[in-house]
């Protein structure tokens, strides 16, 4: 029994070691695009005036992360909704994702890698 018990627990060391794994509480860019077909989430970008000015993923809207004001705009959004949110490169997005469950958000996440990481999965942005 010993020998296939190593045998399984190689086997899954290996299955597990080709799988990219997700950061918890974060989407991918593809999966985020499907959702975004969906027109049932609430995407969130979290940069600067600046950062929004230079390009955005479309249908975002924008909350500064930096703003006095981004809890009060936060909280009239559905908190039942999905809320998905997106910086740079993903710091400012994974603070304000903490912040929206402490609000009592029941589905939010942040993209992985930011704006820059749609982009290279070839995600367009608008300006």
């Amino acid at each position: 029994m010993r020998p296939f018990a190593l045998l399984l627990a190689v086997a899954l060391v290996i299955a597990s070691a080709g799988c990219a794994a997700q950061p918890a509480g974060t989407i991918g860019a593809a999966a985020l695009q499907a959702e975004l077909r969906t027109d049932t989430v609430q995407l969130i970008d979290v940069r600067t005036p600046d950062e929004w000015s230079r390009g955005h993923i479309e249908g975002a809207v924008h909350i500064d992360w930096f703003s006095d004001e981004f809890k009060a705009q936060v909280e009239k959004l559905d908190k039942n909704a999905p809320v998905r949110l997106y910086c740079a490169a993903g710091g400012r997005s994974e603070e304000a994702r903490e912040m929206l469950r402490g609000m009592g958000f029941r589905d939010v996440l942040d993209l992985d890698g930011g704006i820059g990481a749609w982009k290279k999965s070839g995600g367009a942005v608008v300006k």
